[in-house]
């Protein structure tokens, strides 16, 4: 059943790739800078700091707006070395650091985490799923990397590339149940978790 007039949407985030994302619904829907502090805790995997993190941006926003529907995410990228230890790859920030980052990413495979949470603190609904998306790079020269980066400075992005855009151009393979996933929020199941709600979606 869905909602005639249904409940305030926000998008517990400022990344732009995320509301261009959520824009694609054509829901109306405000955006608020949750103002996490996302850094993991002692012995904490990959996946379970992904949930932690979707889920504790939306409780943020949700605690003072008790009344609307709050969408948290996180996303994370996450390699895995020759000795078996996982290493987390996160937004570069500088051009060297993302240089770093695709070398260490060139002929192997990564796999991208993005957790969401979608939370209404009236009634305590939740609905929260995990996303994994494996992304297979080719093997990387130095100048191809150095371009790449110089043209699309893709420094904001986890794992130092925009597979929406020339990224794309460095894979060998995407394997994921949903594309949207890799850029920042996984539409398939997020419609289905709004639809749930009371959304009407399309």
């Amino acid at each position: 059943m869905f909602l005639k007039s249904p409940p305030p949407l926000i998008l517990a985030s400022t990344s732009r790739y995320r509301k261009e994302l959520l824009e694609r619904l054509r829901l109306a829907f405000s955006c608020v800078a949750p103002g996490t502090d996302e850094a993991p805790l002692p012995g904490e995997d990959p996946k379970t700091l992904v949930a932690r993190l979707a889920r504790a941006k939306a409780e943020g926003i949700a605690s003072q707006q008790p009344n609307a529907w709050v969408i948290g995410s996180d996303q994370m990228a996450v390699s895995v070395d020759e000795a078996g230890t996982e290493l987390t790859l996160g937004k570069p920030g500088t051009e060297m650091r993302c240089i770093e980052q695709l070398q260490s990413c060139s002929g192997r495979a990564i796999v991208f985490l993005t957790a969401v949470a979608v939370m209404r603190q009236e009634g305590n609904a939740l609905f929260e799923f995990v996303d994994t998306t494996r992304v297979t790079f080719r093997v990387l020269d130095q100048a191809t990397i150095e371009r790449y980066v110089a043209k699309e400075r893709p420094l904001d992005c986890a794992g130092g590339f925009k597979s929406e855009g020339l990224g794309i151009t460095l894979c060998e393979s995407i394997d994921s149940a949903d594309p949207s996933a890799l850029i920042g929020l996984p539409l398939i199941r997020l419609s289905a978790a709004l639809r749930s709600a009371g959304f009407e979606l399309p």
